[in-house]
């Protein structure tokens, strides 16, 4: 089942030069496009993934292909889906085994359903694609499609894989062996840390990290009126005061102490614009560290009473107020991650235990996704009007969202997972914890973020800065270019 996805005018790349410091990027990336188009204008490149909405691979892509059309390059988007959910479980399973989650395995009547469901979307795909085209595949899902086609048609075809883990163990070997008979066919791939690339495919992957649009409405910059009038709009608090944006067409909702999601007005707001909040905006998946960062949250909390710490009367203050925001899509949504439900049942279940003060101080967020404009506004407020923004990620391909708030100057709390490590410098651009499942070191690291505004603001300046450098989109088309122009030919 292919999806073409359509692209949405956006800015050009004359409104990026248009702003000074990016400029430069947009000079280069032109005349790097410019030797190279040649090899390119002739070619159609096909990008592959399996979702047109959700997680970071469906938010680069936009903004990839319309820069390289742009350039002259011609590329199209079309996402591989299928009505059988089970397929959509499977590539689940091989995702968390890629991470290292013990306790799966794979059969060979998961290989059947792969290679079915594989061969329905290459032969749909097939009659579209010219001989001298370019097939990129992003991910595993549908790695078995873009495996058959560049065998059948000959076509220079790239696997952009976006997970990974930084340690060999038998559940990702479990994994790899599932997927390398696919893997092997295309004639390279691409990760996004060295570190993830499996011993099969050395010497023939490289590495494009992955990077942000700093003037999508998730990452441009807001004032303090229109961050303001973004939370009214989406009803994520309940203010007073008559604001420009009208409401967006579906609110977001949080979670109620009888285990229902409503309009967060509904329960008094949460007061994002006047207290101290740490948010992590993240999917509804395990590997997010959602059960430590509640944990941690909490034992925090406890400073208050438990005399242990010496407090100044402002920080005590700030410990009574301060309130932990967990933000994630509605799970309905996104087809392709079959444990989001699971996941966010686990929390409702969790935040139904607590006690009702405890409940005041933890919000669930559930943001709406049928429109990605709205969403992405909703994303960017909360980020902006966040003291602190965590990402306690177990397992992290690498974080888009932490990256967001980078840009925005916020003060991060991440992990040494592998993703997170390759943008945060410990100390410099944020704090990162030794272990994502430790409540105790997540309430230490976090308390004292809190605690001291000076840190928090030059962590933020110096993670801004480095997101300018090494995480922004001009850098990685450029990166597409160069790849892309070497599997072209001459």
């Amino acid at each position: 089942m292919i999806e073409t996805v359509e692209i949405k005018s956006s800015e050009t790349l004359d409104d990026y030069a248009a702003v000074v410091h990016y400029a430069p990027s947009v000079y280069s990336l032109r005349t790097e496009a410019n030797a190279l188009l040649r090899r390119l204008s002739h070619r159609k490149i096909w990008m592959v993934n399996s979702t047109p909405r959700g997680g970071g691979v469906a938010e680069m892509l936009p903004k990839v292909v319309s820069i390289l059309q742009e350039l002259g390059v011609p590329t199209e988007w079309v996402a591989a889906g299928t009505s059988r959910p089970e397929f959509f479980e499977l590539t689940k399973r091989i995702h968390n085994l890629i991470h290292g989650k013990q306790g799966l395995e794979l059969t060979n009547g998961d290989r059947e359903l792969y290679e079915a469901v594989s061969r329905e979307n290459a032969d749909e795909l097939k009659g579209r694609i010219q001989p001298d085209d370019i097939l990129v595949i992003h991910d595993p899902q549908p790695l078995g499609m873009g495996a058959m086609l560049s065998r059948e048609l000959g076509i220079p075809t790239i696997f952009r894989c976006h997970i990974g883990l930084d340690q060999d163990v038998k559940e990702t070997r479990s994994a790899w062996d599932f997927l390398s008979p696919f893997a092997n066919s295309c004639n390279y791939s691409i990760f996004s840390a060295s570190e993830y690339i499996p011993g099969f495919l050395a010497g023939r992957s490289g590495v494009i990290h992955p990077a942000i649009d700093p003037m999508s409405p998730k990452n441009k910059e807001l004032g303090a009126s229109h961050v303001a009038g973004i939370l009214s709009s989406a009803r994520l608090d309940d203010y007073r005061h008559p604001v420009v944006m009208p409401p967006f067409p579906t609110p977001a909702q949080r979670l109620c102490p009888d285990g229902e999601f409503r309009d967060v007005s509904h329960s008094g707001g949460i007061g994002l614009l006047f207290r101290p909040v740490v948010t992590q905006v993240s999917r509804w998946d395990h590997l997010k560290g959602f059960q430590p960062l509640i944990q941690g949250f909490l034992r925090m909390k406890e400073i208050l009473v438990s005399g242990k710490q010496e407090l100044n009367e402002h920080h005590r203050r700030r410990l009574e107020l301060v309130r932990l925001v967990l933000v994630g899509p509605d799970p309905a949504a996104i087809q392709d991650d079959p444990e989001a439900q699971e996941v966010l049942q686990e929390l409702i279940s969790t935040y139904r235990c607590l006690p009702p003060q405890q409940q005041e101080d933890v919000a669930l967020i559930s943001l709406p996704m049928n429109s990605v404009e709205s969403n992405a506004l909703m994303v960017n407020a909360l980020q902006r009007c966040s003291t602190v923004v965590v990402q306690n990620s177990i397992r992290e391909g690498f974080g888009l969202t932490v990256t967001e708030a980078m840009w925005k100057r916020s003060a991060v709390l991440g992990t040494r997972a592998c993703g997170i490590r390759k943008q945060i410098r410990d100390g410099i651009d944020g704090r990162l914890t030794q272990n994502p499942e430790d409540p105790d070191e997540i309430a230490y690291l976090m308390n004292s973020m809190l605690e001291d505004y000076d840190d928090r603001g030059r962590y933020g300046l110096n993670a801004q800065r480095r997101v300018h450098d090494e995480f922004l989109i001009f850098t990685q088309v450029r990166r597409w270019l160069q790849v892309l122009a070497e599997h072209a030919g001459p």
